[in-house]
């Protein structure tokens, strides 16, 4: 299969930084190897959603010079293909229903390893649905930071599938979504490393591909914190996109000797010298 990446943010507040860097590194490795990289905007969690941020962050990527190859596509019209997999894990025996709360979970440092509920059903309120993890190391080499290991059971335990409110989780949700859009290598940020053994796990149990990983390292505040949306990290100037375009660019390791002046003439120069092995050169570092 061609190489299909993609971008993937989360409608939780406006474009800032480091959603910036995430989403030139993904372009420019699909860009690179001959392929096409998609937008999909992952809104399957409402009570973290701020308003019109899904179509701020659709109408900046253009400014950037940043075009999607194919519609864009919204988790939140995808639920009939999240129930689907969550009815194949169920019959799979999979899937178990929990009502823990933070309280029965405390002694286990908040992770559920027992693959079954340790708490009393309780007829007023809904489960939530948790995947039983195996007791091994799932491995996988990152094309970035390298081999990687991690024991679900010690790491993150028996994970929620499907929450109380009865919204999917990230993890089902991307791992489905992935696979329906034919992506064959993952761009993002290191933050989310440590999801991905859970999501080669769900591959696995939903007979589904696992694609390539690259995971890059994370754009830090002037405090050496991670950039998110919830700390009101500050929004990137779609108005004037060249300076924020080229800080991009020099966090990734990449700075393009040209005078353009047009945020596609300045992604055209920085591609063609463009070599993702290069971007190990690069670490988590200051972007404001």
């Amino acid at each position: 299969m061609s190489y299909r990446g993609r971008f993937a943010p989360s409608p939780t507040g406006l474009l800032h930084a480091g959603s910036l860097a995430a989403a030139v590194g993904s372009w420019l490795c699909a860009r690179h190897a001959g392929g096409q990289w998609l937008v999909r905007v992952e809104d399957i969690d409402p009570p973290r959603e701020v308003a019109g941020s899904a179509e701020a962050i659709l109408a900046a990527l253009p400014a950037f010079g940043l075009q999607a190859d194919d519609r864009v596509i919204y988790q939140s019209s995808r639920t009939a293909a999240y129930d689907a997999a969550f009815a194949q894990l169920q019959r799979a025996g999979l899937l178990f229903p929990c009502w823990c709360s933070r309280n029965d979970l405390a002694p286990s440092g908040g992770m559920h390893r027992d693959g079954h509920c340790i708490a009393a059903p309780a007829a007023d309120r809904a489960p939530a649905w948790r995947i039983r993890v195996p007791d091994e190391e799932i491995r996988f080499t990152d094309a970035l930071q390298g081999p990687q290991s991690q024991s679900l059971r010690q790491s993150v335990g028996d994970f929620v599938i499907r929450r109380v409110e009865g919204f999917y989780s990230y993890q089902l949700a991307c791992v489905v979504d992935d696979a329906w859009q034919g992506i064959t290598d993952v761009v993002r940020g290191s933050d989310l490393l440590d999801s991905t053994p859970r999501q080669i796990w769900l591959q696995r149990c939903l007979d589904l591909p696992t694609p390539r990983y690259l995971h890059l390292p994370l754009v830090l505040d002037s405090q050496g914190r991670k950039l998110s949306k919830s700390e009101r990290a500050r929004e990137v100037d779609a108005e004037q996109p060249m300076p924020a375009l080229r800080r991009a660019l020099s966090f990734l390791g990449i700075r393009p000797d040209t005078a353009a002046m047009h945020p596609s003439a300045l992604l055209d120069a920085a591609l063609a010298g463009f070599d993702p092995r290069r971007l190990s050169q690069c670490s988590d570092h200051h972007l404001l």
